[in-house]
């Protein structure tokens, strides 16, 4: 034998080392993963917008955001989000306008449509949370909602960067 460990054939083989079964960031990165990969296959006609769900909430509570706020709120640069928005325009989800005050400005809508299409997608996402929360009481379901805000506000404030 050359000394190299075995191939591993079997998933059920898979150890998973303690760094990583007691690190917040790497379960909620597999959790975003899987959830996300069940979403997909339930939603079908509705082009990327399910990927950008929540982003589309938020434009909806916050009709005429600029692009730049948009993306301090989802955690992306600017330059990141403009290929996401010009494709949710494409499709027909959102527009952007610019500011009579200040042309570089964008500031982001949902169109009538997108509107629309939204409250139909927010169905299948509110089925998929009830997939999810299976087996959690409501108490359980405010606490890990709670404890992920706490997470995001850590996150936030590391983002932002010194003061």
């Amino acid at each position: 034998m050359s000394g190299r460990a075995p191939v591993m054939r079997d998933v059920a083989e898979v150890v998973e080392p303690e760094l990583l079964s007691r690190s917040v960031s790497y379960r909620i990165r597999l959790l975003q993963i899987a959830s996300y990969k069940i979403f997909e296959q339930r939603v079908e006609g509705f082009g990327s917008a399910p990927r950008y769900f929540g982003m589309l909430k938020l434009i909806e509570a916050n009709p005429g955001i600029p692009q730049t706020r948009l993306a301090e709120a989802i955690f992306l640069d600017r330059s990141s989000l403009v290929p996401i928005l010009e494709g949710l325009t494409r499709e027909g989800w959102v527009e952007r306008k610019s500011t009579p005050q200040d042309k570089r400005v964008r500031r982001v809508f949902l169109t009538e449509t997108g509107q629309e299409r939204l409250g139909q997608l927010e169905q299948l996402v509110a089925e998929h949370e009830a997939t999810i929360t299976e087996g959690l009481s409501d108490a359980e379901r405010e606490q890990l909602i709670s404890s992920l805000e706490r997470v995001g506000e850590n996150l936030r404030s590391v983002s932002a960067g010194p003061k």
